[in-house]
């Protein structure tokens, strides 16, 4: 007698708690939430239309992923980044994106080139989406598929733990005027790299990206803590 077989459900139904984390996590990322405002849990069961309960249960969510704090007397507030916090960071990012980069590189494939360019152009896409989530999602997309085809399954791991704050930090430094070239120039250089199969260039392709971002950060954080200073 054959075992009977079922399809796959590739994308499992999202509970209640997992749309609000969603949903804050977005907010907090793309400064709808400024860095120390609080979250207060009354509007926040208000606006979304969910219990005291679920709020709860996801601000202990987000203060574990480092986008919030709980303060004594105060309760929960946006987690700030300071720029020792931003610097560590970034040299987390170097050690595995570079590392994936050039691994992609080495084993890329012709389905992996299609799906790289293909999260790509939807990368591209969110730039101009004002949806709120979509660079947010079009951007792990396309790193996911970098380190899916380095085989670097626990450093992606790692990796999303982060992605709230390395998220946070992307969108400060995708809006400033400063940058050497506009943060899309950097991903279509890491993804043609890649799919060349030039694992040198792919790394340096994403030391290039990575030092015009840090330097970015370094400065807008700098300029925060002098305005705090200043207030």
């Amino acid at each position: 007698m054959s075992t009977p077989t079922l399809a796959k459900i590739e994308h499992p139904p999202a509970t209640l708690r997992d749309m609000v984390q969603e949903r804050m996590r977005e907010a907090i990322i793309e400064g709808v939430f400024h860095p120390g405002q609080r979250l207060v849990e009354r509007p926040l069961c208000d606006q979304l239309g969910v219990s005291r309960t679920v709020i709860r249960e996801t601000i202990r969510y987000l203060e574990a992923e480092g986008l919030v704090e709980i303060l004594p007397g105060r309760g929960p507030i946006v987690a700030t980044i300071s720029r020792d916090e931003a610097r560590q960071i970034y040299d987390i990012r170097r050690m595995l994106e570079t590392s994936a980069a050039e691994d992609c590189a080495r084993k890329i494939t012709p389905d992996r080139a299609r799906s790289l360019e293909a999260a790509l152009n939807r990368l591209k896409k969110g730039f101009g989406d004002k949806t709120p989530g979509a660079l947010f999602r079009a951007t792990s997309d396309f790193y996911s598929e970098i380190f899916e085809g380095a085989g670097h399954h626990v450093a992606w791991d790692i990796v999303q733990r982060l992605n709230g704050r390395i998220s946070r930090l992307r969108m400060m430094t995708l809006s400033s005027t400063q940058r050497k070239q506009p943060g899309i120039f950097h991903m279509e250089a890491i993804c043609s790299a890649i799919i060349s199969g030039n694992a040198k260039a792919a790394r340096q392709a994403v030391i290039h990206h990575l030092e015009d971002t840090t330097a970015i950060a370094e400065k807008l954080l700098s300029d925060a803590d002098e305005d705090t200073k200043n207030d």
